[in-house]
């Protein structure tokens, strides 16, 4: 019994042990290391499991104790990577921001901004990619990469950080929903007639505050209900924003010239008309040059470093995918195919309404 009970306390100790030293290399060693040395284990355990446990896991009960627990269905690369990494691409900067930008800038300095904001967000979706494929991935996102790779410390604080980044950016695009809105719906401040027989929202801080909290708690009902309800909502504004880029897209070409009434609210800080030119030679030739002026809406001089603050902005949300990885059915495949196909089509989609722009609107 004595040598019987060393020889049991020695075994659990070297499963202890065994167990300590996969956990700190799970946290510590690089992913291709730990996936070797995965596997070792894996198959040293499957070694040893006797005949017995076979015909347990073989049971009835316990095949029907396994079927009973569902597992939520996976998302592919399209509905789990591309449409939410388009969707954080196409923020706000593209329907209220990307003709402030070519007005300011001009078409060369735009497309310049263009390019050095993907050559920046190039970098880290390379890195992305050849962390998600350097080993098997599971769900944590930037966080679980980034500690696998560099180890907890590093991936601990730069997952703050990034959360951090992600509460900024949410509250971007809603306040930039709730601006598009207002700009559409909303009633003067100042109690002028509106322009616009729709204009019934009433406008103000504290009116803008609650339409965002409202957002808000609406996205949060649908992240708490589950991957597969957010798969379907995004498809669903992915389809919405599609068929808005459809349409601006066509009313470049479609509408004739005309003026443009400014909303009331701005006619004591800037401009109160603006011109729709339609596809002139003469409209692409000025627009071409920068022409930094002060912007009517913040009364500060503009330069090349605020307005690129601005336009960055959309090119940002490059890691939403990432994010999903323990929703996904094979993230090593879909993250970096997804995610440089979101990137590639973003930027192309900015230079054509950055040329669009110019040939078309007056400053």
């Amino acid at each position: 019994m004595t040598r019987g009970g060393r020889k049991h306390s020695g075994h659990v100790t070297r499963a202890g042990e065994e167990a300590t030293i996969t956990a700190i290399m799970s946290e510590r060693t690089p992913l291709l290391h730990y996936r070797l040395s995965a596997s070792v284990n894996e198959s040293e355990q499957r070694e040893t499991v006797t005949a017995g446990d076979e015909r347990e896991h073989r049971s009835p009960a316990t095949v029907r104790r396994k079927t009973a627990v569902k597992q939520p269905p996976k998302l592919n690369t399209f509905f789990g990577v591309v449409i939410p990494t388009l969707l954080s691409m196409f923020s706000v900067v593209v329907f209220l921001r990307i003709g402030f930008v070519v007005g300011q800038c001009g078409l060369y300095q735009t497309i310049l901004m263009l390019l050095v904001a993907y050559f920046i967000i190039s970098m880290t979706v390379l890195s992305v990619c050849a962390i998600s494929t350097n080993g098997a991935l599971d769900a944590g996102g930037a966080y679980y990469m980034i500690s696998r790779a560099l180890g907890p410390e590093f991936g601990g604080s730069i997952g703050i950080m990034f959360f951090l980044a992600n509460v900024c950016g949410s509250a971007l695009f809603v306040l930039g929903l709730v601006e598009a809105i207002l700009a559409t719906f909303g009633a003067p401040e100042d109690g002028s007639s509106a322009i616009s027989k729709y204009a019934v929202l009433p406008g103000g801080y504290w009116w803008s505050l609650l339409y965002g909290t409202v957002v808000l708690l609406l996205c949060l009902f649908v992240c708490l209900i589950g991957a597969d309800i957010y798969a379907k909502a995004t498809f669903i504004i992915f389809l919405i924003v599609i068929a808005a880029l459809g349409i601006i897209f066509i009313s470049f070409f479609a509408v004739k010239p005309h003026v443009i009434h400014l909303p009331n609210r701005n006619s004591s800080l800037g401009p109160t008309e603006a011109n729709f030119t339609g596809f002139k030679l003469d409209t692409l030739m000025s627009n071409l040059q920068a022409e930094y002026t002060v912007d009517y809406t913040t009364n500060v001089m503009m330069t090349f470093a605020t307005v690129f603050a601005v336009m960055f902005n959309g090119c940002t949300g490059i890691m939403a995918g990432s994010n999903m990885s323990g929703d996904l059915k094979n993230p090593s495949y879909s993250i970096p195919r997804g995610t440089i196909t979101a990137v590639i089509f973003t930027f192309i989609i900015y230079n054509l309404l950055s040329l669009l722009i110019s040939c078309t609107c007056g400053r």
